[in-house]
C-alpha cells in the first residue's frame, strides 16, 4: 500500500471513529472539533467560535445547543461584559470525553508497547507529520487555495 492509500485509510478511519463517538454523545465530529477548541483556547463568545471553526453564528448557535445537550459545554455571562455569553467546558465533560476515548486509549498504549523505542520515536515522528500535512491541507482547503 503507498502513501496516498495509508493516508485515505487513516483518514476514513478515524472520520468513522469520530462519527462514531458522535453518535454515542449525540454530537457530530464538527460538535467534536467546537468542544476541542473551547478546552484548548478557553471560553469564547459565539462569534469568535465562529470565526475559528469557520462556521455561520448561527451555525454555531445549533451546535452549541447540541454541546450543551450532550453536558459537554455551558453558557456563561462573559465576565467582561455581562450583556454577552460566552462558552465554556463544562467540568465533567473531561470524563464524558474521557469515558468515550478510553478504548481507543487503551488499544493505541498497547499497539504502541509492542514496538522497540526507535520504531516509537519513527511512529511519531510520521503522526506528528502527518497532522501537519493535514492541518496544512485543510486550510488550503477552507482558504481556496486547493487545486
Amino acid at each position: 500500500m503507498n502513501g496516498a492509500e495509508l493516508g485515505r485509510e487513516l483518514s476514513t478511519a478515524v472520520v468513522a471513529f469520530h462519527e462514531a463517538i458522535g453518535a454515542h454523545l449525540g454530537v457530530s465530529a464538527v460538535d467534536q472539533r467546537a468542544y476541542a477548541l473551547i478546552g484548548k483556547l478557553g471560553p469564547m463568545s459565539a462569534g469568535a467560535l465562529a470565526k475559528e471553526i469557520g462556521l455561520t453564528p448561527g451555525a454555531v448557535t445549533g451546535m452549541v445547543d447540541r454541546l450543551e445537550r450532550a453536558g459537554l459545554v455551558r453558557r456563561e455571562p462573559d465576565p467582561e461584559d455581562r450583556r454577552r455569553v460566552v462558552i465554556s467546558t463544562d467540568g465533567d465533560a473531561a470524563r464524558v470525553f474521557g469515558r468515550a476515548f478510553s478504548g481507543l486509549g487503551s488499544a493505541m498504549e498497547d499497539l504502541i508497547s509492542g514496538y522497540g523505542e526507535a520504531e516509537q520515536r519513527a511512529i511519531a515522528d510520521y503522526v506528528t507529520r502527518t497532522v501537519e500535512i493535514l492541518r496544512e491541507q485543510t486550510r488550503k482547503l477552507t482558504s481556496g487555495q486547493a487545486p
